[in-house]
């Protein structure tokens, strides 16, 4: 991955509370595990307006570096305040112990 797609990463991951790195956006997800994420985001109470969303179809390099960034091979990827949490299996698996819930509402 080239340093400007990493710094780029890097911005979005540090200067947010919670990032998601998905196919398509809050709005209109445009795969099942992003449109499951983003449920999962709302179940807990997140405000679609307070989750910075990164539509990774509209860049390649980015689509492609996120995987690299996190060593992690799929999409969405969920960040809280910098740290990298999981896909969206891992997240129905933190929503469901009630572990994601805490670990967000910390930060609010």
């Amino acid at each position: 991955m080239d340093q400007n797609t990493r710094q780029r990463i890097d911005d979005a991951v540090k200067n947010h509370e919670i990032v998601l790195f998905m196919k398509g956006d809050a709005d209109f997800p445009m795969c099942g595990f992003s449109g499951r994420a983003i449920q999962i985001m709302k179940a807990i109470g997140v405000q679609t307006s307070a989750l910075k969303t990164v539509n990774v179809l509209e860049d390649e390099a980015v689509r492609q570096g996120i995987k690299e960034y996190s060593n992690w091979p799929t999409i969405p990827q969920l960040y809280v305040r910098g740290e990298f949490i999981g896909g969206s299996d891992i997240m129905m698996e933190m929503y469901e112990s009630g572990e994601l819930q805490q670990l967000v509402n910390a930060s609010t």
